[in-house]
C-alpha cells in the first residue's frame, strides 16, 4: 500500500470517529432536554386566602335635614310694635326679648284690676266683721238667725270676689307680659316678617319670625318595607345579629364625610303607600351648624353584623359567557379551579361572598390573564391593607350585585 493511500484511510477514519462523537453529543444533549419540555412551567400570579371575619353590614340612604325644634314666633296680644329687639339671621336664647308691642292699654286694665282688688278686699274686711259680730250676738239672742246667716253668706260672697278679682289682676299681668315677645326656644333666627311700627293682632296667622334649633339636627331618611322584611327575616334566623346604638356616618351632598355621626332615634310605625318606604330618623350633632335645614344628604346605617363572613376582592370575580359569576382558586395541588361564587353585597372594593368559596381558599386576584382551568401556578400571598374592610365594619354599597360587571382578567 502506498503512502498516500494510507494518508486517505487515516483521514477516512479521523473524520468518522469525530462525526460519531458529535452525533454522540447532540442525542446526549436531547435526551436531557427531553424531560424539561415535557413538564410545564408554573405561572406567577397573586393570591388572597379567605379568612373569615365579622362585618358589620350597613346600608347607604337618603335623607334631608330637619330642625331640632321650630318655633314661629306670633304675638299673643294686639298693639303697634314698638321695637325689634334681635339681629336677623343672629342667634337668640330662650327667653331673650324679640319684640316690643305697645303695652299702654294693658297696663292701665292692669291698674284698673289692682283698683278692684283692693275694693273686693275692703269689701271682705266689713263683711268679715259683720259676721263676726253676728254670731257673738245670736249667742244671747240679740239677732236672729236669718240675720246670722245672711252675714255669713255676705262674707263667703266678699272672699269669693276677692279671688275673682285677684285672678283679673293676674290675667291683666299677663297681658302686660305679653307686650314683650320673647324667644320661646335657643337657636338661629330667621328674617322678620314686621318691622316697628307695624300693626300685628292675637294669634295673627302669618308669624313675626321663625326660630331653630340647629344642634343638634334631625336627618330624616327613607328605605323601602322589602329591605326592612328582608333584613327582619335575616335577622330571626340568625344570619344577621341584631346592632344597637351603632353610631351613623353622614356624607354631605358633595360625598365628603361630615366629622360628626349620629344617632338613630326611632323609625316610622307605617309605611307610606304611595312611595313603599317608610321614614328612619338620625339625630346629628351640629355645633358649628354645618348642616342646615332642607340640605341633602346620605346617611349610612348598621343593620347587623354578619359573623364568620368572607369578602373576597372585586377584581377577582368576573362573569362567563354565560353570565355566571365566577373566581379562578388555586388548590392543594397549584392548579387552577374555576369556581361559580354568589356575592350580594359590594363593601368597600370587596364582595360579601355567599355561596361558593370557604374559608382558606386561595382566590387568584393578579394574574387572571395568564391562565385557565387546570394551569399549573406558582402562588404569591398578596399583602393585605391594613385598613382592609375583613377585618373593619363595612358598609353596604348601592351597587345590585346582580349586574356585576365582567371584571377584566389580569
Amino acid at each position: 500500500m502506498s503512502r498516500s493511500t494510507s494518508w486517505r484511510l487515516f483521514l477516512r477514519r479521523t473524520v468518522f470517529v469525530l462525526s460519531s462523537g458529535v452525533a454522540l453529543a447532540v442525542l446526549g444533549a436531547c435526551g436531557r432536554q427531553a424531560p424539561d419540555a415535557r413538564t410545564p412551567a408554573a405561572i406567577p400570579v397573586t393570591v388572597v386566602t379567605l379568612q373569615p371575619a365579622s362585618v358589620t353590614l350597613t346600608r347607604e340612604l337618603p335623607g334631608r335635614t330637619h330642625p331640632f325644634l321650630v318655633a314661629e314666633v306670633r304675638p299673643q296680644v294686639t298693639g303697634i310694635v314698638q321695637q325689634r329687639l334681635f339681629t336677623e339671621g343672629g342667634r337668640v336664647k330662650a327667653g331673650q326679648g324679640l319684640y316690643q308691642i305697645d303695652d299702654a292699654t294693658y297696663r292701665a286694665d292692669l291698674a284698673r284690676a289692682k283698683a278692684s282688688l283692693a275694693r273686693a278686699e275692703a269689701t271682705l274686711k266689713s263683711a268679715h266683721l259683720t259676721a263676726t259680730r253676728s254670731q257673738e250676738l245670736a249667742k244671747i239672742d240679740a239677732v236672729s238667725q236669718q240675720d246670722e246667716e245672711n252675714a255669713i253668706a255676705a262674707l263667703r260672697q266678699a272672699e269669693a270676689d276677692v279671688e275673682v278679682a285677684k285672678a283679673a289682676v293676674r290675667s291683666a299681668e299677663i297681658l302686660v307680659g305679653y307686650g314683650r315677645i320673647d324667644s320661646p326656644i335657643s337657636g338661629r333666627i330667621g328674617r322678620s316678617s314686621v318691622t316697628a311700627g307695624a300693626l300685628v293682632t292675637a294669634n295673627q296667622t302669618v308669624p313675626l319670625a321663625t326660630v331653630q334649633q340647629l344642634d343638634p339636627i334631625y336627618v330624616d331618611v327613607t328605605q323601602s318595607s322589602a329591605e326592612l322584611l328582608a333584613l327582619r327575616k335575616a335577622l330571626d334566623t340568625g344570619r344577621l345579629e341584631s346592632t344597637e346604638n351603632l353610631p351613623v356616618t353622614i356624607l354631605l351632598e358633595d360625598g365628603e364625610r361630615y366629622a360628626h355621626d349620629g344617632k338613630l332615634a326611632f323609625s316610622e310605625v307605617t309605611v307610606d303607600p304611595s312611595t313603599g318606604s317608610f321614614a328612619l330618623r338620625v339625630v346629628v350633632p351640629n355645633p358649628d351648624h354645618v348642616l342646615l335645614p332642607g340640605m341633602y344628604v346620605r346617611a349610612i346605617i348598621g343593620h347587623g353584623v354578619r359573623q364568620n363572613a368572607l369578602l373576597v376582592p372585586q377584581r377577582a370575580v368576573a362573569r362567563d359567557p354565560r353570565g355566571n359569576t365566577t373566581a379562578m382558586v388555586v388548590g392543594e395541588d397549584n392548579t387552577v379551579q374555576v369556581r361559580s361564587v354568589q356575592v350580594s353585597r359590594a363593601i368597600a372594593d370587596q364582595w360579601l361572598v355567599e355561596g361558593g368559596l370557604l374559608a382558606g381558599d386561595r382566590v387568584i386576584v393578579a394574574g387572571l390573564q395568564k391562565v385557565q382551568a387546570g394551569a399549573l401556578v406558582q402562588a404569591t400571598e398578596m399583602e393585605m391593607p391594613e385598613d382592609t374592610p375583613r377585618a373593619l365594619n363595612a358598609g353596604g354599597s348601592r351597587i345590585d350585585p346582580t349586574i356585576v360587571a365582567a371584571a377584566p382578567r389580569r
